[in-house]
């Protein structure tokens, strides 16, 4: 059956003999035949000085004495790896915590706290209030009293009464001057300080067009967007040391819940 090989052996039809192939690429490339290529220098994510003093301190304690340097640029890669995990994990938290879905066609309010809030807060406005003019009809009531035998209760009901008149002409009095002041500064006017194709300068607004530039610079109406901030407060990583196994019997959790 050689003769079927050699029909079905491509490579054989080509002239290629890939022993002598295999063997010149290896005599070529034999400097770098089981070494390893790095694109940009392996520097670590912690100092290595101060981590080496620390990992020796703690390895003293066990009874070893000589810490090799690739074992501090472990240890450094896999902090920052850890540290890493740990970002993204409470970043996912806080944007959880911060999604609304008051606009979301699938959830429907239930409840409003702060309309109810709201509500009640109108309620005892509204009886305070009443109370208030009841409290006024009363005081009218005994400053209008012409009786000739005046007991002290009636007396300090017609002093209030005349306070509470003092009072609101005071008050009154504020209002009209506030009045008048405001009539007589007039309308603000608000400056267009972002108002495209305007250059201010000393006080005085330059408008420029996008051919004449003056050698002062153009002015640019573009919008940049900014950029998102998430905040992460103690409550998302008490949550998170909660849901990590690691963590969820952790002294630090127990720290951090008493805080």
């Amino acid at each position: 059956y050689r003769d079927d090989d050699d029909i079905n052996d491509v490579a054989s039809m080509a002239g290629v003999n890939l022993n002598e192939e295999s063997a010149r690429i290896m005599a070529t490339n034999s400097d770098l035949v089981g070494t390893q290529i790095q694109s940009c220098k392996d520097e670590p994510f912690l100092a290595a000085i101060p981590l080496h003093k620390r990992i020796l301190e703690m390895a003293k304690k066990l009874g070893i004495t000589d810490v090799p340097a690739e074992v501090v640029t472990f240890i450094s890669h896999a902090t920052q790896n850890r540290l890493r995990t740990v970002i993204e994990k409470v970043t996912v938290i806080t944007q959880h915590r911060m999604e609304s879905y008051k606009d979301d066609e699938w959830y429907e309010q239930a409840t409003d706290v702060r309309s109810q809030l709201k509500f009640f807060e109108q309620l005892e406005r509204l009886e305070k209030q009443r109370k208030d003019e009841q409290e006024r009809e009363i005081l009218l009531k005994a400053a209008k009293s012409r009786s000739r035998q005046e007991d002290p209760e009636q007396a300090r009901l017609k002093q209030k009464a005349k306070e509470m008149q003092q009072q609101e002409l005071a008050q009154m009095r504020q209002r009209d001057a506030n009045l008048t002041a405001l009539a007589a500064i007039g309308p603000r006017k608000k400056r267009k300080l972002d108002s495209p194709g305007l250059l201010t300068i000393g006080g005085e607004g330059l408008g420029m067009s996008g051919g004449s530039q003056a050698g002062l610079g153009t002015p640019s109406s573009r919008q940049y967007a900014r950029q998102k901030i998430t905040r992460v407060n103690l409550r998302d990583f008490i949550f998170y040391m909660e849901q990590e196994r690691e963590t969820s019997h952790s002294l630090l959790l127990y720290r951090a819940l008493l805080k």
